[in-house]
């Protein structure tokens, strides 16, 4: 019998408390506190996984983990938020896509939300690697192998249909998807054969995208140069020297008067 979102989502987070699960949750944790320590606004908003606080090196003062699983602050669907248009600075979808029932729907959500220039970050499986491969063995486990992982070449497509451009990528979690910790240590060595040597084949897809909007565009403060006043003559260093010093003579006669 298939699972509903909130199900499976609720399994993963379940399984994130697995040997595995530790190591994937201290990697996404490291990228996810790297990226968003840099980013500034007004409100950032998480979307499922209270269990990975992907938002606590942020500073923003209004920070939000919303969504179906359970240890939210606000229960909503991802593909029907219940915010204004234009009214988030950064959404950060932690797996989201990997288990929504419509992940074109969801990012149509995030580019509704999205203050122009907001940051829209995404981690997920990435299909077409040693985790990705695990799906056609689950076995009676249904977390986390029974999501819908999306390619990252068709999720830029879809990303790139909505306006949003790529600031920086990366792979994570090149170490086999085992859970018994002696071959996950063993495993290890991989991270930065992998990293080097195939660096697309890691478990997981990190993608830090920008919202762009066309025609639109940042307006700094213009400085303007004071008018210069007709006749009047810009003193150097040295004549302004000598009119201090002229002035200075002229007091001590007026004194002495």
């Amino acid at each position: 019998m298939p699972l509903n979102v909130d199900a499976r989502l609720n399994h993963f987070a379940d399984w994130l408390a697995t040997p595995l699960g530790h190591y994937l949750a201290s990697a996404e944790m490291d990228w996810y506190d790297r990226t968003v320590t840099d980013i500034f606004g007004y409100k950032a908003v998480q979307l499922e996984l209270p269990q990975l606080d992907c938002l606590r090196a942020n500073r923003m003062a209004w920070r939000l983990r919303a969504g179906q699983t359970a240890g939210v602050a606000l229960r909503c669907m991802s593909e029907s938020l219940p915010f204004a248009n234009q009214s988030i600075d950064l959404l950060v979808l932690p797996h989201v896509l990997d288990f929504a029932a419509n992940p074109e729907a969801v990012l149509r959500e995030a580019e509704r939300v999205l203050m122009p220039e907001g940051r829209l970050l995404i981690t997920g499986f990435n299909p077409w690697s040693l985790w990705g491969l695990r799906r056609l063995k689950n076995g009676t486990h249904p977390a986390p192998w029974r999501g819908n992982f999306v390619s990252l070449p068709r999720l830029k497509d879809w990303l790139a249909s909505l306006g949003f451009e790529t600031m920086r990528g990366e792979f994570l979690c090149y170490g086999l998807p085992v859970q018994r910790e002696k071959w996950l240590s063993r495993s290890r060595f991989l991270e930065n054969a992998g990293d080097r040597w195939w660096p697309a084949a890691g478990g997981v897809y990190c993608l830090d995208m920008v919202k762009r909007v066309h025609g639109m565009r940042l307006i700094g403060p213009k400085w303007r140069k004071a008018p210069a006043v007709a006749g009047a003559v810009t003193a150097t260093g040295v004549d302004q020297r000598n009119i201090l010093e002229k002035e200075l003579l002229r007091g001590r006669k007026q004194l002495k008067k």
